[in-house]
């Protein structure tokens, strides 16, 4: 008898960048495990929505460490890649910078 398993998957591991609609950077330390797609999302030919037949898209699971999600994926036998974050830099500036008589205009 074989256990049906999930092995041979391909998942991506990445933290989320902040979206538009966000102002905080409060939830942004945590790490996305998410399936890769399997098949191409086609549109329904009689609603016109996009869908897929795999189930698996709508899977996301989080992480507070990179290191756990790796472990899950490793344990799991999934085959995974990580996307690093960019590194963003902070340039701080005050009220004051705008009316310096060194401001280029």
């Amino acid at each position: 008898k074989k256990h049906w398993s999930l092995s041979m998957s391909q998942v991506r591991i990445y933290q989320p960048t902040k979206t538009a609609m966000q102002s905080g950077r409060s939830r942004l330390g945590l790490w996305i495990l998410e399936y890769e797609p399997v098949s191409a999302k086609l549109a329904d030919p009689l609603m016109g929505w996009i869908g897929s037949k795999d189930t698996k898209g709508q899977v996301k699971m989080s992480f507070k460490t990179l290191d756990a999600a790796i472990a899950f994926a490793k344990k799991n036998e999934f085959d995974y890649v990580v996307t690093m974050p960019k590194i963003r830099k902070i340039q701080p500036k005050d009220y004051s910078a705008n009316f310096s008589y060194k401001r280029i205009e």
